[in-house]
């Protein structure tokens, strides 16, 4: 029996995605999808806006990716019922999703069946992951994949955003503008990074963050 009401946020940087989504969802009674957003930070700042019941967020989104803005809500909202959508889930994404505070993850090719089932269990207080587990990394991959889960003991929230903005291409000028802070603050951020991480360019900073998540190849 599907839960009489519930209000919804999607993110996701992809329009049709966000209508298909909306189509499955809004053909439940009492079910409605109160905002969407096309990148993480509009997310984060939309879900403490509207507090909705259940969250659909995206793993890959520009700006700020889907775990890192469920950290920011979990920290704002620890009661945040969030569903990670994404196109490829392993067993190192249900650990990192997990230790982000998510309540579980669909793959984008499960059926709307599955969906409805996933949002009303994330939204009762369970945890639901998509049967579909595609656990078949090879030796490399693995190896690869494997500092994921220790990146937010070595990187501060703010230091990931920036990482992420820097593997995007913006400009230390672009990203001082978008967080609200100083430009001087940007570049110390940035060599505290590097120094850290033991990285000495941008291209060895874009793989990394293609290696740990946070943005996608």
């Amino acid at each position: 029996m599907r839960m009489k009401k519930l209000r919804i946020l999607i993110a996701d940087d992809h329009p049709l995605v966000r209508h298909g989504l909306r189509s499955v969802l809004e053909s439940q009674p009492g079910w409605t999808v109160c905002g969407e957003a096309e990148e993480g930070r509009s997310a984060v700042k939309l879900g403490l806006e509207l507090k909705p019941d259940v969250f659909l967020m995206d793993v890959t989104m520009p700006e700020l990716n889907g775990l890192d803005a469920t950290r920011q809500l979990r920290r704002e909202r620890p009661d945040a019922a969030i569903l990670i959508l994404t196109m490829h889930e392993s067993d190192q994404l249900r650990t990192d999703l997990m230790r982000a505070g998510a309540r579980g993850c669909l793959l984008k090719s499960d059926s709307p069946r599955q969906l409805l089932a996933a949002v009303e269990a994330v939204a009762s207080g369970k945890q639901y992951f998509t049967p579909q587990v595609t656990s078949g990394a090879g030796p490399a991959e693995r190896m690869n994949t494997a500092g994921a889960g220790r990146l937010p003991a070595r990187l501060s929230g703010r230091e990931r955003e920036i990482v992420q903005l820097l593997a995007e291409g913006r400009t230390s000028k672009e990203i001082a503008t978008l967080l609200g802070i100083a430009y001087k603050t940007v570049d110390a951020h940035r060599t505290n990074i590097m120094k850290r991480l033991n990285i000495h360019s941008v291209a060895e900073l874009v793989r990394y963050a293609i290696r740990e998540r946070i943005i996608e190849p």
